[in-house]
């Protein structure tokens, strides 16, 4: 499973049946996404603070755009690389939608209910 950091009124304004277009699709010509143990590092450095975020649980197999794992944007020197997906994500791609929220100190961490092996199966 990959995540993807999703904005609340992004994500209830997906139209019926979808599916969902972020808008760093046509600014940056992919999806955005992580892995459970990266995601606090885009979150941290783009939504710090933001407590109306939602993490979307996708499953590679069922996307139709391709998947490659790529340097951050914009690239850092020992950076991790990161799942970018090349097209829209149909919902029946996203298995799980979990409140993302940050902790007190603004900062975020995996969600409790994804951080088991099971969760991200």
């Amino acid at each position: 499973m990959i995540l993807h950091i999703c904005p609340e009124a992004d994500w209830t304004a997906v139209p019926d049946g979808g599916p969902y277009r972020p808008a760093s699709l046509d600014e940056a010509g992919f999806v955005h996404c992580s892995d459970p143990g990266t995601v606090h590092f885009p979150a941290d450095r783009l939504y710090r603070g933001r407590t109306d975020l939602l993490l979307l649980r996708l499953d590679p197999a069922r996307l139709a755009a391709p998947v490659r794992w790529e340097p951050a944007v914009p690239p850092e020197a020992g950076a991790p690389w990161f799942p970018h997906v090349y097209g829209p994500i149909p919902l029946d791609a996203v298995a799980s939608v979990h409140p993302f929220r940050p902790g007190a100190d603004g900062r975020f961490a995996l969600p409790p209910e994804l951080a088991t092996p099971d969760a991200l199966n």
